[in-house]
């Protein structure tokens, strides 16, 4: 038997029983900066600057260090310390009053002031039992905390099944740092915490938001990593004009790392009980979602509801892929009425899209062969289907200097309505073009040509007299589009700036085709804008080829930081001059006449990288009136802090159902306190002199919780001559750990206000932050 010894703390080590080693390595320092360094000559000691890990050797078992103010035991059989005692073994160590080690069994016992720290867990507890190298036992009284996930709480009981896996008793689950008094925590009759999979799953649990109970469960599963799991999410909660009370609870299956479902029941006061189904799939070939949302008798329409939406993407191999886009509602209401319970109404549907479709890419070819019709409903008219459509293009580029191609689309259009025209199309779009670019300049000949012919199988009552079932119509176009790049050196107000002039000279001749008896299938007047002017058709669609005797000039300036880069300003100006009267039209078009037409100036600013201001004007001289205009400034001083204001005007056409715009958009993002920050959003219509959407939120961020609420007015276009509006109050709470998931409310908070920006969680510590 050896004699009691007295251990100087400053030592720390007093029994070594064979090598220390661990797992895997977490450098934190490299090169020289990670060596050890000798304390006194070559055969001194030597103090490393940082923890590491290195593997063991095969046949290796890993050595147990035992450290105390003393010691008492027997060579290989046990070991008593006492006085600050310690009990290391690889990255695992026992802290108490006392600790008793049987070496033989493996077995330590440890009292007082328990402390156990494996894995970068740590474990306290008056009392603890363990099986040192299977890391297994059991604690009295424990508190707990994950590192890496920064969970905690307490219990009556714990057992360690291993390195990775405890179960609880009569204990609680918390990531909030205020271990004593919580602003939420899980309570349950038992715990099972696998960090393994990063799950834990509570019998008997209810969960507590600033004391208050919210929610209870026999089973509830939640993720200890952040990771997406199992169960049910926090609910969320709005009361509206239309719908009253309104609760949905978020169910959520993780079935697969490929796929997964969500269900969402969810209680209205003013129209019942609805469930919403959400399933996503993605492998290597093919990818989608489809959801569905049923409300059985609706208690204001007295009908049952539904809507179904389908996205499917599929990489058939060789070239070939396939999809579907397939929407289908009971009523045109659906989208705004049952809306998800945090989405942020700005608006309606009136028509649904369902489409399937066949595609083919390879080298110069692109196939297209699809099957596109449309759900609407009374008082809209809906677009053509397409019953079915091939489209097929050719492309080459730089062939002897030549580029070349074609495009040809055999199309079926129907339509539900009534003494409609209907019937087929076929056009044939070929071009050649010879571009010459060299360095500063491009100059860019093209020559096209457009081919249509109708076969129609019933004809409307608003064609033209005389109107044909089969005719055709070909058009020739040939364009002429030029362009330069000057730069200078300058310098303003101290900084190093490069300027640019970039002229650009466009002209395109169309000679005049009738047609008169060509039906409107697919075909609507462009809008005026930069990039349409510099274009050679003033329709999109095959249906119709404007007449053109047109050239188009621009001149762009910018100024560039020197240094990096960036754009400071741009302006731009451009104006097109028609040389005459263009004669092809369609309804609700009006023709430029010979003189200047479209004039287009617009500039972009960026003043000290806080301040963006945008302007953009497009005038037609030929009617003498403004086609559009838009104004807007964003100003973003920090994270956190935007606001934007915007301005458009845009005249009555076919693509605005002969509505103009005239709306002023307001929307910003500021702190309030520490924590809050405040959101607003507002669309208000100069010419109804109404709001057509309105946003007033905030959100408050604590440690480990997170609130978010909102007030909405909102107007539902769908269906109606009179637009209805109605008004929400919308909450969302998220529990970090328990679920940070965002089921909407966030989301458009950021995709309604340009800059709006979330404070990033920090990312989690080594686990060897906390190492004892």
């Amino acid at each position: 038997m050896n004699a009691p010894r007295l251990v100087r703390r400053s030592l720390d080590v007093l029994l070594i029983l064979p090598a220390w080693v661990a797992h895997s390595a977490y450098a934190q320092l490299s090169g020289d900066a990670a060596q050890p360094e000798r304390l006194d000559g070559p055969w001194s000691l030597s103090v490393t600057p940082q923890l590491g890990e290195h593997p063991l050797a095969p046949g290796q078992t890993p050595a147990t260090f035992g450290i105390g103010s003393s010691a008492t035991g027997t060579s290989d059989q046990d070991l008593a310390l006492k006085g600050s005692a310690e009990l290391r073994r690889a990255t695992a160590v026992v802290q108490a009053d006392a600790i008793h080690y049987d070496v033989d069994r493996d077995v330590a016992d440890a009292f007082g002031h328990v402390k156990l720290t494996r894995e970068g867990n740590v474990f306290a507890g008056p009392y603890a039992h363990l099986l040192v190298d299977a890391t297994e036992g059991t604690m009295t009284a424990p508190k707990y905390h994950f590192l890496l996930t920064d969970g905690n709480g307490s219990g009556t009981r714990i057992d360690l099944h291993d390195d990775q896996h405890e179960t609880l008793y009569q204990g609680t689950y918390t990531t909030c740092q205020c271990v004593d008094d919580p602003s939420w925590y899980v309570r349950a009759s038992r715990l099972e915490l696998d960090n393994a999979e990063g799950l834990g799953t509570a019998y008997n649990g209810v969960l507590f938001f600033q004391g208050v109970p919210i929610f209870a469960s026999p089973w509830l599963s939640f993720p200890l990593d952040g990771e997406r799991r199992t169960g049910i999410l926090p609910p969320t909660f709005s009361l509206s004009s239309s719908n009253g009370y309104d609760l949905a609870v978020p169910i959520y299956f993780n079935l697969a790392p490929n796929y997964d479902l969500m269900l969402t029941p969810r209680l209205m006061s003013k129209r019942g009980a609805m469930l919403t189904s959400d399933y996503r799939y993605l492998t290597p070939t093919y990818s989608g979602t489809l959801s569905v949302l049923y409300l059985p008798d609706d208690a204001i329409t007295k009908t049952n509801r539904y809507s179904i939406s389908f996205q499917h993407q599929q990489n058939l191999g060789n070239g070939f892929g396939a999809y579907v886009n397939y929407n289908r509602v009971s009523d045109a209401n659906v989208t705004t009425d049952l809306a998800n319970t945090n989405a942020v109404i700005l608006g309606g549907e009136s028509v649904f899209q369902q489409e399937a479709g066949v595609t083919y890419n390879s080298g110069p070819w692109s196939v297209l062969t699809r099957v596109q019709t449309w759900q609407s409903f009374s008082g809209t008219v809906p677009p053509y289907n397409r019953e079915p459509e091939a489209n097929v293009k050719y492309a080459r580029y730089d062939v002897g200097g030549f580029d070349f191609g074609a495009t040809a689309d055999a199309t079926r259009f129907t339509i539900p309505t009534a003494d409609s025209t209907q019937g087929e199309r076929l056009t044939f779009d070929p071009y050649v073009s010879y571009p010459i670019e060299r360095p500063g300049w491009y100059v860019i000949p093209k020559l096209q040509w457009h081919f249509a012919s109708y076969d129609l199988t019933s004809i409307g009552s608003d064609a033209p007299s005389g109107q044909p079932k089969t005719f055709s119509f070909n058009v020739p176009t040939l364009s002429f589009d030029t362009g330069a790049t000057f730069e200078r050196n300058v310098n303003l107000f101290g900084v190093s700036i490069i300027q640019t002039l970039e002229p650009r000279l466009y002209y395109v001749y169309t000679p005049y085709r009738d047609q008169n008896f060509a039906p409107i299938f697919d075909t609507a007047p462009l809008d005026f804008g930069l990039s349409e002017v510099f274009t050679s058709n003033r329709f999109v669609g095959g249906d119709r080829v404007s007449d053109m005797n047109r050239v188009t000039a621009g001149l762009t300036t910018r100024f560039l930081d020197a240094g990096s880069g960036q754009e400071l300003a741009r302006f731009v100006i451009a104006q097109e001059y028609y040389f005459r009267t263009t004669q092809v039209t369609m309804t609700d078009d009006s023709p430029p006449t010979a003189g200047p037409s479209s004039l287009i100036l617009g500039d972009s600013l960026n003043l000290g990288g806080d301040v963006s201001i945008q302007q953009g004007i497009a005038y037609n001289q030929s009617s003498d009136e403004f086609a559009q205009a838009t104004a807007g400034v964003s100003w973003k001083p920090a994270e956190g802090k935007v606001f934007n204001a915007a301005y458009l005007y845009a005249r009555e056409n076919t693509t605005l159902d002969q509505q103009a715009e005239n709306q002023v958009l307001l929307s910003g993002q500021w702190p309030i306190t520490r924590r809050m920050s405040g959101v607003g959003l507002i669309d208000y219509d100069m010419v109804s002199h109404r709001i057509l959407a309105g946003l007033l939120g905030m959100q408050y961020t604590a440690d480990c919780w997170a609130i978010s609420l909102a007030l909405e007015k909102y107007t539902n276009v769908s269906s109606t001559s009179t637009p209805s509006t109605g008004t929400r109050v919308l909450m969302q709470l998220q529990l970090n750990g328990m679920s940070k998931i965002d089921n909407g409310l966030l989301q458009q908070f950021k995709a309604d206000v340009p800059g709006y920006s979330v404070t990033p969680s920090e990312a989690p510590e080594s686990r060897f932050s906390d190492y004892p």
